[in-house]
């Protein structure tokens, strides 16, 4: 099947590295077309409408014409204009399928998108993470993925223990934690214990999973749930410290087919506790880093995700 993948930016890259995956490890052909670019982390782009000259436009336009699913992101749909295009105007026998990633409207008005779905009869709908699933119970959760065999994703070989490096890489401060993360490492400060915090914010994502690849543990937020950096953080065979709770931890269960999951698991209250145990246990840190890699490559492998994917729009 030809898939078009239909976004006004791409959150977190995750369009292209699903299309990636799709291209690489099954029969279909997957294309990805964007409006704008967001923060400044320099996802790689396929067909990006402010960069095309008029030859560019017309493979869009040819893409919408021939492909045989729209697969909207975020709050794109068919009333959304791709440089002169309408993708309204191309849906006659189309399959459509709407993938939510948390956006703060999705988030604050699950009820209005709902009622939209059932009134036009859509019934393909994915969720990125388990937790919007109380927001959207018809949908399917649809894992996201890495590319756990690039170069930047592989565990770091002779990294010394000391000094003992802790990645952040927040793209908003204020839904990531970050505040209950400086506070911890202030209380470590008070028991002798000083990490070096890598705060990575505002660089390309090749500089970001540099650094991150030189750090021990990652914190990724405590939301609930995972972000696409712990997915990072387990491929790179990090110590992933993030606040899943029982919900998000049984549908990992139900994916993975693992009962024990890699994640370190963390409250504002438990951070200060987690982190100074896992300082003053390197061994530790590396043999959670292993079982984090892992399970990366048996449990949540590119090719496993993107298979899930393609047997959701054959279903």
């Amino acid at each position: 099947m030809r898939i078009l993948m239909l976004a006004i930016n791409d959150p977190a890259g995750t369009a292209i590295a699903f299309a990636n995956a799709l291209n690489r490890h099954t029969e279909h052909t997957c294309r990805v077309v964007t409006l704008e670019t967001r923060y400044t982390h320099s996802w790689e782009k396929d067909l990006h409408v402010p960069d095309l000259d008029a030859t560019g436009l017309a493979e869009v336009e040819y893409l919408l014409e021939t492909s045989d699913i729209f697969h909207f992101h975020m709050t794109a749909d068919e009333t959304l204009r791709f440089g002169p295009f309408l993708p309204a105007d191309y849906m006659r026998g189309k399959r459509i399928v709407h993938h939510h990633h948390g956006h703060p409207d999705f988030r604050g008005n699950p009820g209005k998108y709902s009622k939209k779905y059932a009134q036009l009869g859509r019934t393909k709908l994915l969720v990125s993470t388990p937790d919007l699933l109380r927001l959207l119970p018809e949908a399917t959760w649809q894992p996201n993925l890495v590319p756990n065999n690039d170069p930047l994703l592989l565990p770091m070989g002779g990294k010394p223990d000391d000094p003992l490096r802790i990645a952040h890489s927040p793209t908003r401060k204020d839904l990531k934690n970050t505040d209950d993360l400086l506070r911890a490492l202030n209380g470590l400060k008070t028991q002798g214990v000083h990490p070096l915090l890598d705060m990575i914010d505002d660089v390309p994502h090749s500089e970001c999973l540099r650094r991150k690849r030189r750090c021990h543990i990652l914190f990724d937020h405590m939301q609930g749930y995972y972000g696409v950096s712990s997915l990072e953080g387990l491929s790179q065979g990090l110590a992933v410290v993030a606040g899943l709770d029982d919900w998000c931890a049984g549908h990992v269960r139900d994916f993975s087919g693992v009962e024990e999951l890699p994640w370190v698991t963390a409250s504002p209250e438990t951070l200060e506790k987690t982190l100074y145990n896992l300082a003053n246990d390197p061994d530790r840190i590396r043999e959670i880093g292993r079982a984090s890699r892992r399970f990366m490559e048996t449990a949540w492998s590119e090719r496993k995700v993107a298979q899930r994917l393609a047997d959701f729009y054959t279903a």
